[in-house]
Order: structure tokens, then C-alpha cells, then sequence
């Protein structure tokens, strides 16, 4: 047992999926700011998810003022409350939310030249109601939504197509999510899947 390395030093510790997603939101907020640009974005939030441990995460929104409070809080090993992301952004790329993640109350996803995946049957809901406002650009976004959800979906396909056929009741007390957006040269797709078993 003598043999056994010192604990390593905290930012060397592994990072969870938990915490790629507490960054790559703070990037996207950066963005919406104007503090980054959209290539940069796409660059910093590929090496957010590329990363293994807070030592990689870290430098990524050292230049942003509202990540410093939060990345020294968690580093510190005080507990920091993980805020629903509000953005998914594909830029000739993807994104992928699935299995147990917090779903915000509104949600906006883009996939510029890209696409992107949205799966809500293990979310963790804000609310029992959930906005989804979806723009596919010569791209495309696939949303699941949960058999039980009353949905209703009022996106515009223009030269593309905005999927309107799992809109309907669900069960009571089930949620509801409400679907719009644009899809322009692109795709949005609804699909309902039962839940999965763990």
C-alpha cells in the first residue's frame, strides 16, 4: 500500500460529462455575448469535449469573466449548481444531448452545416413544459421526445423539412414540449421513443 501515487492535485483530476457541459455552456453564452466568435466557439467547444481532465477545461474560459468564480468554486471542491444549458450549436459540426442531462424551460438549438441530436426521454425537466425553438441551416437536428409527452410542433420547412408527425396528447401527467423553429435547406426531425430501461 506504500506504493500508492499522493493524490493528484485537483486539476488533475477527471472531468465528467457534467462538467464538459457546465463549460461548453459558458462558452455559448461568451458567444451570444459577443465575446467569441462563431469559429472560435466551435474551436474552444471542441476541445471542451475532447477533455479529460479540469486541467484541460480549465485555460478554455480563463478569458471569460463569469467561468473564473465557477471553474475556482469547483476546483475548490465547493459544490457549484449546474444551470440547465440553454444552447445546443453545431457549426459545420454536432451536438448530442442525451441520456440524463438537465432540460432548461427553453432550449434553442442551431445546426448550421451541421447537426445535432436531442433526446429528452431521460432529461431532467426545469419545468413539466419544455420550448424547443430548433434552426436547421443546410443541416439537421433529430429530437426524441418521450411516448408519454403531449407535443406540439409548429416549425416551418423552407426548400427542407420541419417534421410534424409525432405531434399529439400523451399521457396525463406527462410533459409537455413544444416544438417551432425553421429548417432552410435542412431537416428537423420529431420522433417518440418509449423510455429506456436501465
Amino acid at each position: 500500500m506504500s506504493d500508492l501515487p499522493d493524490r493528484l492535485p485537483p486539476d488533475g483530476l477527471r472531468a465528467s460529462d457534467a462538467d464538459r457541459e457546465q463549460v461548453a455552456e459558458v462558452l455559448r453564452t461568451a458567444a451570444a455575448e459577443g465575446r467569441i466568435d462563431l469559429p472560435e466557439l466551435d474551436e474552444r467547444l471542441a476541445r471542451v469535449y475532447a477533455a479529460r481532465t479540469y486541467a484541460e477545461l480549465e485555460p478554455l474560459t480563463r478569458d471569460i469573466p463569469r467561468a473564473v468564480s465557477d471553474t475556482v468554486a469547483r476546483r475548490a471542491g465547493h459544490d457549484v449548481q449546474l444551470r440547465p444549458s440553454s444552447w445546443a450549436i453545431g457549426v459545420m459540426s454536432g451536438f448530442d444531448r442525451r441520456g440524463r442531462w438537465p432540460a432548461p424551460r427553453v432550449m434553442r438549438a442551431l445546426a448550421f452545416m451541421g447537426g445535432g441530436k436531442i433526446d429528452l426521454r431521460e432529461a431532467q425537466f426545469d419545468a413539466n413544459v419544455i420550448r424547443i425553438r430548433a434552426w436547421a441551416v443546410m443541416g439537421g437536428i433529430d429530437i426524441v421526445v418521450p411516448d408519454d409527452a403531449e407535443v406540439a410542433i409548429t416549425g416551418l420547412g423552407v426548400m427542407g423539412g420541419f417534421d410534424q408527425r409525432a405531434a399529439g396528447l400523451g399521457s396525463p401527467g406527462g410533459p409537455r414540449i413544444l416544438i417551432s423553429g425553421l429548417a432552410f435547406w435542412g431537416g428537423v426531425t420529431v420522433k417518440r421513443r418509449g423510455r429506456p430501461r436501465r
